[in-house]
């Protein structure tokens, strides 16, 4: 399974393959042309109440991630299908965030990669 992570704001390459950005908003300043996607999973993306408590915030990233992976478990048929892309070819996953550690695609990778741990409640 071949998932790569990519900065909306780098350039598109063919070696990408398919291409999604996974935020809820568009990445301010690219254009359509420049983006170059296959798709857009804003559904997939963190809501916009845990977006803005998270804040992009380091300290808070092991939080978010918990409560972000919570919010996948209503999105299973997205993660099938971007899972499908990823098996037959490569799946770049597009974000914006300048923060290339803490943001919503690495945790979005690592779900579909290693699926959805089991609820910690």
């Amino acid at each position: 399974m071949d998932i790569r992570l990519k900065r909306a704001y780098d350039t598109a390459a063919p070696e990408d393959g398919h291409r999604v950005l996974v935020d809820r908003l568009w990445p301010r300043g690219v254009s359509r042309e420049r983006a170059r996607l296959d798709g857009w999973e804003r559904d997939l993306a963190p809501s916009t109440e845990l977006r803005q408590w998270f804040g992009h915030d380091p300290e808070r990233f092991d939080e978010f991630r918990l409560r972000y992976v919570d919010e996948l478990r209503h999105h299973r048929p997205q993660l099938t299908e971007l899972r499908r892309w990823a098996r037959d070819g490569t799946l770049t996953l597009v974000y914006a965030a300048a923060d290339t550690d803490h943001n919503d695609a690495r945790v979005l990778a690592d779900v579909l990669r290693r699926g959805l741990p089991a609820p910690a409640h």
